[in-house]
Order: C-alpha cells, then structure tokens, then sequence
C-alpha cells in the first residue's frame, strides 16, 4: 500500500490491515508516510476488534496516533512512550481492579513528551476524558471519527448499527502542531484479540482562523491542553470535571439518597411553617 509503512505483527490483506493476531504476545503498527500539516480536521476509522476471549479474557486493545515520530514500538498499545502528540485509546482490557471505569473504555492523552502512560491504572493519571463504549465481536460496522478544530477535540462513535455518530467526549483547549503524522497501533500480552483496522480517511475542515492564528507557525508548538487542574489529579478524584464517564451505581445512589433527604427537609419545613400560620390564625378569632 503506497503512503504506508507498517511494523511488528502487521499482516495486509485485501479487505483489512490486522495489526495483531489473536495470539499472546504480539504488537503491530501502520503508520503513514506523509504529516499533516491541516490545522483543522477529522479522521475516520473502521475497524474491528473480535477474538475467541469470553468476557474479561481478552485484550488489549488499539491505539489511534498523531504523532511527531513514528515506526517507534514500545509499551503504550505497540509504540513508544512519552510520545510527542496525541493518542486515542480503545481499551478493552482493565488492568486496575480497583477502577470505577466499564470495559472497554475510550480514553484521549495528549503529550509533550513527558508523561508517562499508566499501564497499573490503565493511562488513568494522563487521561483527558473517556467513555465506555461496547466494540467487541460486533456483527456490524464500528466506526471512530477524532475532528480537531480551534483547539477543540471530539471523538464519536459509530457503534450501533445506526449510521449516526453518539459524542464520547469533547476537550476544548487542546493545542496540537501540524506535521505530525497519523497511524494506528495494537498490543497483545497474555490475553489477545484481533484488531483490525479496514480503513482510516482523513477530511480537511474549512474554518475561518484570526489573523493571530494564520501568523503563528503551527509546526513549532508544543502539543499542551488548558485544563482546569492536571490531567494526574484523576488519582486523587476520579469524577475529574472535566471527563465525560458515566455515572457509577454508587453515585447515583448518592445522588437519589440526596434529593430524597432534600425533600423531607422541605416537607418537614412545610408543615412546622403551615402549623405556625394556623395557630396564628386562632387568636385572630
């Protein structure tokens, strides 16, 4: 395939590029040949993730890249760590026990070289925002799309067979360089699966910059995002506000066990209001 180079397990065939068979211990990449000097744009994959794994004995899943350098394998889903750019995760392995997160579980990371990815909490630590998405042994079409335009980034799934992209998350505040380069990546340790990516299209969006915009030179900046805290302080709080998970059983427990206790607090107020008035009203007579 012209544009194209690909390492490790990678096997091509007519219809898909499987970047890892179903079998221990195996990783791959593809990788294109050209960087992406849009500043704004959208990627669009097909793939599929299927294996003879039961239920929470399979992994580990795939990664998306646009990334300054490239053909780098590593331990991070097949390449590098501390990579330069940005990664989308499909994790469809918890390696934390303890995690509040449902498997498998779409993540995002951006990094400037010095983070490190968490394989213990799962990229908790760098984790911009996630969601739980159900990808595996699907009998139909899975799609993932990642637009980024004016510093903001949204990633989509179309997973149900409905032909309409659901919103997983959406960052705003990201700043990413041009002249990166896009590809994919997959690892498998102990337990495995085949994932397969059947294609990948990346369209130019048409937007309107300012003339600060047009002035900077986009292949010099720092991959960065403006957050409200750090990305590491998942650690410590889990429910980040800026992370798009669902609510966990617990919490929405909480949550219902606190608008019932609101409620009898404003009934109990009611009625000691209403007997003041009533007996107010006997002296009047």
């Amino acid at each position: 395939m012209p544009m194209w180079d690909f390492s490790g397990s990678t096997m091509l065939t007519s219809q898909y590029v499987r970047l890892t068979t179903d079998e221990r211990s195996k990783e791959g990449s593809i990788w294109n040949r050209v960087p992406c000097f849009l500043k704004d744009w959208e990627l669009h994959v097909q793939f599929r993730i299927h294996g003879s794994g039961k239920k929470n004995l399979h992994g580990d899943g795939f990664a998306l890249w646009y990334a300054r350098d490239r053909l780098h394998p590593g331990p991070v889903f097949g390449n590098q760590d501390k990579f330069h750019g940005l990664a989308v995760f499909l994790d469809t392995y918890p390696n934390d026990e303890t995690t509040e997160r449902v498997f498998p579980y779409i993540s995002v990371m951006v990094n400037n070289g010095s983070l490190e990815y968490d394989h213990s909490k799962d990229g908790l630590t760098g984790e911009l925002a996630g969601c739980t998405v159900d990808i595996r042994n699907k009998n139909h079409d899975t799609f993932l799309a990642v637009r980024y335009s004016q510093g903001r980034l949204t990633v989509m799934t179309d997973i149900e067979d409905k032909n309409e992209w659901k919103n997983c998350l959406d960052i705003s505040g990201v700043r990413l360089p041009t002249g990166y380069y896009f590809g994919a990546s997959a690892a498998t340790g102990d337990l495995s699966d085949n994932h397969d990516i059947i294609s990948m299209k990346l369209y130019q969006l048409m937007v309107d910059h300012s003339s600060d915009d047009e002035n900077i030179d986009w292949t010099k900046i720092e991959p960065s995002v403006s957050l409200l805290r750090s990305p590491k302080d998942n650690v410590d709080d889990p429910t980040g506000n800026y992370r798009g998970g669902p609510l966990t059983g617990w919490k929405v427990f909480l949550l219902l066990l606190a608008a019932l206790l609101g409620i009898i607090v404003c009934a109990v107020v009611g009625a000691v209001v209403f007997q003041k008035r009533q007996e107010r009203n006997k002296r009047f007579y």
